[in-house]
């Protein structure tokens, strides 16, 4: 349940922006075919890079029970020793991830809270004026809370995350029962067909489309907190389940109202059950952002083990988990950051473009690092 609360509510609440903005950057236009296209794109999106890259494989190059970039940089570091030059590469490859980690947990907070908050817009446009303020609100709660550490924010935010779970399989099913068909963009054919008719515009898309796997790094940083055993089994449990149920109602939804691309996920809602939704909507994006900030406190601590950041004061919150722990300055600093990027941004939109190049790049400089822990350390056949 803990992990749940921690590790997954950063991707479970990608469906509250991913099919909006695809259908609204412009690039690709409204048809089923592109529908059914999309959706094959995002189901083996999810497949290939969380459950076989991330929950299947990389979950297993740990470094001494920590994850992280920062835990498969010192294994893939020390398993080419006779290679100086190569060392020296994979240490300026590893720490640039870092550096866009954290740029990562910059702008998930901000563009999480803000999807959240927006959805007062569709209640009632009145609401506009208030969706900055009360957002900065919602994010000095959360950070004025990391002191009470992981544990103990994790059983508090467990069974929350639950029901937003459940509640987002339930909106799902929902349409897909009236358009059942939807659920043949499960074939890769849909995907392969939509990049063969339009290479171009599925390439433009790419920054778009990943922010359905948005949590992924930070579902490997967070390793420490709970082991790999609960992540693996909430995942195709719980997660995955529920997540392709969502995506495939948004898809549902728009095959009987296309208007409804502008913000599909709220519109799947019935009028009566639209303000609940906002606020446990409000809830799982602000349980999102604790992902990217438990996983910060992760990697700073490493970073500092390897020497390349001055000696910071951690404060252990478990007396049973060492993984456990909070760092004041990190927190706060990245608060002081996030603050900047909301008031300057003003809305998820403007914020997912960088967010999709910061996951894309982060994402491919983990696989680098552990092509050369699994060919170099583990001795696994090219």
């Amino acid at each position: 349940m803990g992990a749940i609360g921690v590790v997954y509510g950063d991707i479970g609440t990608s469906v509250l922006y991913s099919i909006k903005e695809v259908f609204g950057s412009s690039h690709v236009a409204f048809t089923p075919d592109n529908a059914y296209g999309i959706l094959s794109i995002f189901f083996w999106t999810l497949t290939f890079i969380v459950s076989i890259k991330y929950v299947t494989l990389v979950l297993r190059a740990d470094n001494n029970c920590e994850g992280g970039l920062v835990a498969i940089l010192a294994l893939a570091f020390s398993s080419v020793r006779d290679k100086p030059r190569l060392r020296s590469v994979l240490l300026v490859v590893g720490i640039f991830g870092t550096c866009l980690f954290y740029g990562d947990g910059v702008i998930t907070p901000a563009i999480y809270v803000l999807s959240a908050v927006k959805g007062l817009e569709v209640v009632s446009p009145n609401f506009k004026k208030a969706v900055i303020p009360l957002t900065l609100l919602i994010l000095f709660c959360l950070f004025w809370v990391q002191k009470r550490g992981t544990g103990g924010i994790g059983r508090f935010f467990g069974p929350i995350t639950m029901v937003w779970f459940v509640a987002i399989a339930v909106l799902g099913l929902y349409h897909i029962v009236g358009h059942p068909e939807i659920l043949w963009a499960v074939s890769p054919h849909y995907a392969v067909m939509f990049i063969w008719g339009q290479p171009f515009t599925a390439f433009i898309i790419l920054g778009t489309v990943v922010l359905c796997v948005t949590g992924g790094e930070a579902l490997f940083a967070d390793m420490g907190h709970f082991g790999e055993k609960p992540i693996l089994l909430a995942w195709f449990w719980i997660v995955m389940p529920c997540l392709t149920l969502n995506y495939f109602g948004q898809g549902a939804l728009l095959l009987s109202d296309p208007g409804a691309f502008e913000n599909p996920f709220f519109n799947m809602a019935p009028d009566w059950a639209l303000i609940p939704l906002v606020v446990l909507a409000t809830a799982a994006t602000v349980i999102a952002s604790q992902t990217l900030i438990t996983g910060a406190f992760s990697v700073t601590k490493q970073v500092i083990q390897l020497g390349f950041l001055p000696r910071l004061q951690i404060l252990h919150t478990s007396a049973r988990d060492a993984g456990q722990i909070y760092m004041s300055l990190v927190n706060w600093g990245l608060f002081v950051v996030i603050v900047l990027a909301v008031v300057m941004f003003k809305s998820s939109s403007n914020l997912a473009a960088a967010y999709g190049i910061a996951v894309c790049t982060d994402m491919l400089i983990t696989r680098v690092l552990t092509f050369f822990v699994i060919r170099c350390a583990w001795k696994y056949p090219l």
